[in-house]
């Protein structure tokens, strides 16, 4: 990502002046926490030229507001009534993060009125007659283990001045949004609604996205756990290529247009000769194309194994009609497919027996419990999200940044979004592992005239 394109304004609203002391207290020594300060900040860019050069200019150095407790907060814990939701696709840690929220409030602030929204935005629409669940520790304390989501979720925009009529009939006051990009525009509108009528709700975002491509955020939830169980299919579809002759282990893998789990699962299991990302162009026929360059691998070696991710060489459907899903989002051809019959088919006409076994863990994967290392990022995230809305700010998003958990103006992250960098050292790297060329044909040279 270039940070050095124009200036980030990472000014954090909040509802008003913090006023209440903050309940956290260290019950047995009865010290405070390790409260935090809008003072405390991480930057945003730590490349050391680019710090000099600000610097020597007298430049402004943008960074982030540190996230954690507030010595101060705005909201009253024995009159607030919180809300939380989960909308689009499910993804490892969702109940890490509602179990985080939950306890966070109850044990940490003393706040006893905390509601689920079920099914996601569709729950605040009365037509749809879901019901909300009062959420308490002895509901959440055993869903770790438990993948999918407790909540419920769904896709698809719902009317936001209804979504802000609820809030205001459920008398909620902060509300914690958990999803991806779609969701935190969605975010932004409610925010936008509720300062229009000069409400006093905090809307407080958790970015969820299995592909790890929310925009400013280093890191996201359930991506450890992606990656983790992405390697298993890789390690399995090689064990499958190797045991037959000209044997061709493909995986498709999340990542509608960034490639970081598909990069990412490569290097952890370094046995995959192909990897093939949205971010990055590659050819199928022709000299250096994807079906010659694994003839030839097949040629030296007798086996193979692809990595796909799910929006890589979607210009090979140019001609088709592109599907949206519910919130309006293209859905990619399935190149995994596209792959297969491809390979069969180059294959066949050259009169060379080869086995492709297709393995696409999507679905797997998305509703899996999180690993050791998401539970644990899962519960910085969530307890941050309270510390956020308790303080009264709003219209941001917990994200995590140059190894610090941090506070991102919504402002800044929504409709924009993190790629892989051909030219940057994951990419490279991965280059490095497969051995594998640029997959691209050299332009026909043009006619002299």
């Amino acid at each position: 990502m270039n940070m050095n394109s124009r200036p980030i304004d990472t000014t954090i609203p909040r509802l008003g002046e913090p006023k209440i002391a903050s309940p956290i207290r260290d019950e047995k020594t009865k010290s405070s926490q390790k409260f935090v300060t809008d003072l405390d900040r991480v930057l945003i860019n730590v490349d050391l030229s680019t710090l000099n050069q600000a610097i020597t200019s007298g430049e402004e150095i943008p960074s982030f507001e540190r996230a954690g407790p507030r010595s101060k907060i705005y909201f009253d814990p024995s009159k607030l009534r919180c809300g939380l939701v989960i909308c689009g696709g499910l993804c490892p840690g969702l109940n890490d993060i509602v179990r985080s929220i939950v306890l966070e409030l109850y044990y940490g602030y003393g706040v006893r009125n905390i509601c689920g929204i079920r099914y996601g935005l569709q729950g605040f629409i009365p037509k749809y007659g879901h019901e909300t669940i009062e959420l308490r520790p002895a509901l959440v304390a055993k869903i770790l283990n438990l993948g999918g989501s407790i909540l419920g979720s769904s896709r698809g925009p719902q009317p936001i001045d209804e979504i802000v009529d609820s809030l205001e009939r459920m008398n909620l006051r902060i509300l914690f949004m958990i999803g991806g990009d779609g969701t935190l525009v969605a975010a932004k509108k409610i925010a936008g609604i509720i300062s229009e009528r000069g409400l006093k709700i905090s809307v407080v975002g958790i970015p969820k996205t299995i592909d790890n491509d929310i925009y400013l955020v280093s890191r996201s939830f359930g991506f450890d756990t992606a990656v983790d169980v992405a390697t298993q299919a890789i390690n399995g579809a090689h064990n499958e290529s190797e045991g037959y002759p000209n044997g061709i282990g493909l995986i498709k893998l999340m990542g509608r247009y960034s490639g970081f789990i598909a990069a990412t699962a490569t290097l952890a299991q370094q046995n995959v000769n192909f990897v093939l990302i949205p971010e990055v162009d590659f050819d199928l026929e022709g000299q250096n194309g994807l079906l010659n360059s694994l003839e030839r691998r097949l040629r030296q070696r007798r086996h193979a194994v692809i990595v796909v991710a799910e929006g890589a060489g979607q210009k090979f459907f140019k001609n088709r009609e592109k599907d949206v899903d519910e919130s309006g989002n293209i859905r990619p051809n399935d190149i995994g497919l596209f792959l297969k019959d491809a390979i069969l088919t180059h294959f066949k006409a050259k009169n060379i027996e080869a086995t492709v076994k297709y393995i696409d863990p999507s679905y797997l994967i998305r509703s899996l419990p999180a690993n050791a290392n998401d539970h644990v990022f899962c519960s910085f995230l969530g307890r941050d999200a309270v510390h956020a809305g308790m303080a009264g700010k709003t219209e941001l998003i917990i994200g995590n940044w140059n190894n610090a958990f941090v506070h991102i103006p919504l402002s800044a992250s929504v409709g924009k979004r993190k790629q892989v960098d051909p030219q940057g050292k994951l990419w490279l790297s991965v280059l490095q592992a497969t051995g594998q060329s640029s997959l691209q044909n050299e332009p026909a040279a043009s006619p002299i005239r």
